[in-house]
């Protein structure tokens, strides 16, 4: 459908797993993380669908949480609206099967945190600036602040990784916050340039 060119709208919320059966492991499921047909945590870091998208490049993208940035999430949705084209907004959509400890009642301060340890990136692609001279891709989050292993902590998902398979959670721990970290400086420089 992006690649149609034809002016729709799309919202895509990420959960990471496959939620409507059951929870299983697919291509959107990160480094590190539990899930059925990854019993012992995921190997290889997610794909990253936005960047997908974006390298169309008459597609809008972008990648939003609501519970991190309101702001970002009502801008993108406005812009992917505008934009005469196709759209495509991803949303971090926590989970009931990523077993988040504090409940799925606080699902927004989970968004936010994701974004402050630098598990989720917020960013949008929009075309319309390259026929301004500007660059097409703003990033929208800052430098991670809060511990990336303390976010991991707050999911069961991540955290069973540790009871049952001990001898190389922590090895993918770091994979996935070197995933993260890749993901973030390639953003960073796509923004600079």
């Amino acid at each position: 459908m992006l690649a149609s060119g034809e002016d729709v709208n799309i919202l895509v919320f990420d959960t990471e797993v496959y939620s409507n059966t059951g929870g299983q492991s697919s291509k959107a499921t990160p480094t590190a993380a539990v899930a059925k047909f990854a019993a012992s945590g995921k190997k290889v870091k997610k794909k990253d669908l936005g960047m997908i998208a974006a390298t169309y490049g008459y597609v809008y993208v972008a990648q939003v949480a609501m519970g991190a940035d309101k702001n970002q999430f009502l801008k993108a949705i406005i812009e992917a609206e505008r934009y005469n084209g196709p759209s495509l907004i991803i949303a971090y959509a926590p989970c009931i099967n990523h077993g988040i400890r504090q409940g799925m009642g606080r699902t927004q301060a989970r968004a936010k945190q994701a974004v402050e340890a630098g598990y989720w990136h917020l960013w949008r692609y929009n075309p319309e600036l390259k026929k301004e001279g500007k660059n097409p891709f703003i990033l929208d989050s800052k430098e991670p602040t809060a511990d990336f292993q303390e976010f991991l902590d707050g999911e069961v998902r991540f955290t069973s990784l540790k009871n049952t398979f001990p001898e190389i959670a922590e090895e993918l721990y770091e994979k996935a916050k070197q995933d993260a970290q890749e993901r973030y400086e390639t953003y960073k420089k796509m923004a600079e340039q």
